[in-house]
């Protein structure tokens, strides 16, 4: 075999091993995975960078300078003095975006060598009589975030011990605490006896490094269980109104239809939380799907529980009003729909979460459905027909039937489909028709069998129904794409009519801008959790234009949907 040379490079190495493998008899399987794990590309790839980073390290590197953010700032104070030609203004300009000053700020930190938080050394009155092996010191690197821990009092010992740890807090990411460790001091502070507000005030007023001393747990609680999840929330929640959270301070507030990334169900209370492209790394607290499903139907009064700015609480969780579910039943003011869509929201349903995941439209899948529903005002009938005229070979609607005789300049399948009542009413009984109603003794309906032809003929099939009607088309099949379009509501004339005349029309206006704003509001309210998106209509050709838009991006994007979809 070949001797290597002490200059040989690791890639030249992996070469000469992979030509030496030979096939083995007993051992043909073994030398087969040999070759092909020492012949992949990447790994070459590896071993010839590692080589270039060890000759560079050989070369012994050092910084020009150790402060480029300070000779920037110099240079840019000289241009700014006498910026004349137009080199000089893109200089300063370059100087001055916030990307350069970051990588001019990093080059100064690994300049500098100063990659670590630098700790002021241990306090010497320590206590000298404790057992090493069960107390451990733990110095933690605290700015202006929450440690991310919260703390309980044991109800048989009265000891203060961890009880969560917030992912991605500095509590978190430093590995050194862990939830059941007791907490002895507080930058030399014993906390055993103290009260919780006095315990709030140590730790909210200890900035920069903290010093806790803890004794360990007798058994390890288990890391963070792997958990993502990804859930759309259907309410609005305010942990500052929520009376039942362990810490408010912990808690993660969020809006409805806002997507939120699960990265914690340890406790079957209080899920751990992101916000859905939030850059904030520590995770918050949020009411667990099974706890704030019988927060709604428990609507009892509570205690509150102790807590402070670092999550130390007592006592146990007590049903009560959460202040933070604002899901109530309302009725709907003055419209001619009131009586059909008040009844469906008699009963509403559990509103919490709904997993979801990633969408994206590909080539050669039917294409969504896009629902319109509108609030009084709206005229969705006249978008979707320009829509559809504009072109006709991407858009179509769904032809509804009728039982009312053809007209002399209508087609069959054009305008509508004739049919008769008995045939009306037969497809009624198997539930046929998306929705229907009664207009001077006829019967109208649109059926989902109208909505499927539309779509088997690969286009956008465009539908506008009432909103109850959502429950029954948010399905795998039809993927609906829900747009809730609303007119844009004109602020009252400040200046007084000058008439009787002007004061009448804009007594009527008033009343009809009520009307579509109560109209709008109650929508929003009960099946706002549905929707994907708001069209504010000013006019039909900007809402056009808004439309396309959405379109577009419908098709191109991808979008988060119920995971069930895409099971």
């Amino acid at each position: 075999m070949p001797v290597l040379s002490e200059d040989s490079g690791l890639h030249e190495t992996l070469a000469l091993l992979t030509s030496q493998l030979r096939p083995d008899s007993n051992h043909r399987e073994e030398m087969g995975f040999l070759r092909d794990v020492f012949s992949e590309k990447s790994l070459g790839y590896l071993m010839k960078i590692h080589e270039k980073l060890r000759y560079y390290e050989r070369q012994s590197p050092t910084p020009v300078l150790h402060s480029a953010v300070a000779l920037a700032e110099d240079v840019m104070e000289e241009l700014q003095a006498a910026s004349v030609h137009s080199e000089e203004r893109e200089l300063l300009q370059l100087l001055s975006t916030p990307h350069l000053r970051a990588v001019l700020v990093v080059h100064d930190t690994v300049a500098q060598k100063n990659f670590d938080p630098v700790l002021p050394p241990l306090p010497d009155n320590l206590d000298e009589d404790f057992d090493e092996e069960s107390v451990k010191i733990v110095r933690l690197v605290k700015n202006k975030e929450p440690l991310g821990a919260t703390i309980r009092r044991d109800e048989h010992s009265g000891a203060v011990v961890v009880a969560r740890i917030m992912r991605g807090g500095a509590a978190d990411r430093s590995g050194l605490v862990h939830v059941g460790d007791e907490l002895r001091e507080v930058n030399g502070i014993a906390v055993l006896h103290k009260r919780p507000d006095e315990i709030s005030q140590i730790l909210a007023q200890s900035q920069g490094s903290i010093t806790l001393k803890i004794i360990p747990a007798t058994q390890e609680e288990d890391r963070f269980k792997e958990s993502k999840v990804f859930m759309r929330a259907l309410f609005y929640y305010d942990p500052r109104e929520d009376r039942a959270i362990p810490c408010q301070e912990a808690g993660l507030p969020f809006q409805r239809r806002q997507v939120l990334e699960v990265v914690s169900q340890d406790d079957p209370t209080w899920w751990q939380a992101k916000r859905v492209g939030d850059t904030n790394l520590r995770a918050g607290l949020i009411p667990s799907k099974q706890f704030q499903e019988r927060w709604v139907w428990n609507d009892q009064p509570c205690e509150k529980e102790t807590c402070d700015c670092e999550g130390y609480f007592k006592g146990h969780y007590v049903a009560g009003l959460r202040r933070s579910f604002r899901l109530g039943c309302r009725e709907r003011p003055g419209s001619s729909q009131e009586g059909k869509m008040s009844s469906g929201a008699e009963s509403p349903e559990l509103l919490t979460y709904e997993e979801v995941a990633r969408y994206q439209h590909q080539p050669g899948q039917p294409p969504r459905l896009v629902v319109l529903i509108g609030s009084l005002g709206a005229r969705l009938h006249e978008l979707k027909q320009k829509m559809v005229a504009e072109n006709p070979q991407h858009f179509g609607v769904a032809v509804p039937h009728t039982t009312r005789p053809r007209k002399s300049h209508e087609k069959e399948g054009v305008e509508y489909h004739f049919v008769s009542k008995q045939a009306f009413e037969a497809d009624l009984h198997h539930n046929k028709f998306l929705e229907h109603g009664e207009y001077k003794e006829n019967l109208y309906g649109t059926s989902l069998d109208a909505i499927q032809a539309v779509m088997a003929k690969n286009k956008v099939c465009l539908v506008d129904v009432e909103p109850e009607a959502l429950k029954q088309l948010r399905t795998s099949e039809f993927k609906p794409y829900i747009i809730f379009v609303k007119p844009a509501i004109q602020e009252k004339r400040k200046t007084p009519p000058t008439s009787s005349a002007c004061d009448d029309a804009a007594a009527t206006l008033d009343e009809e801008q009520q009307e579509m704003a109560a109209s709008a509001a109650f929508i929003e309210q009960h099946y706002g959790h549905l929707v994907d998106t708001v069209l504010v209509k000013e006019d039909l050709q900007g809402a056009c234009a808004q439309l396309r838009v959405i379109l577009e991006k419908m098709s191109k994007d991808s979008h988060w949907v119920p995971i069930s979809w895409v099971r």
